[in-house]
């Protein structure tokens, strides 16, 4: 049985038995309800670490897998941190050209020069 699926039973568990044992205890409905759920809180948190580690670590197998981290952004940043130079990768934006919207102002002629 997953372990997701395991947990959440056993959750589940911690929380029925003692809202039913609470209502068979004539207790009102609504504090039944709230013992139970305080009740079954505390349980689980001391009782089920193994299976709440089992469902964390599934999770972060699927969430991250067996892959590597990529690093070449933060290389190059560090590069250039370092020693200014720049790594070439395809992922940083190449060199910025001039355009006519972009020529600096002493540039741009004068209306008074021909």
């Amino acid at each position: 049985m997953p372990p997701v699926v395991t947990y959440t039973v056993l959750r589940l568990l911690t929380f029925a038995a003692p809202l039913a044992l609470l209502l068979l205890l004539n207790f009102e409905p609504w504090v039944a309800t709230v013992l139970a759920a305080i009740i079954g809180l505390s349980v689980s948190y001391i009782f089920l670490r193994h299976p709440r580690e089992r469902v964390a670590a599934e999770l972060y197998e699927r969430r991250h897998g067996n892959r590597t981290p990529d690093t070449q952004d933060e290389d190059a940043e560090d590069a250039v941190a370092t020693d200014g130079s720049a790594v070439s990768s395809p992922a940083t934006p190449q060199e910025n050209t001039k355009t006519d919207a972009t020529a600096s102002v002493s540039e741009i002629p004068s209306p008074t020069e021909k």
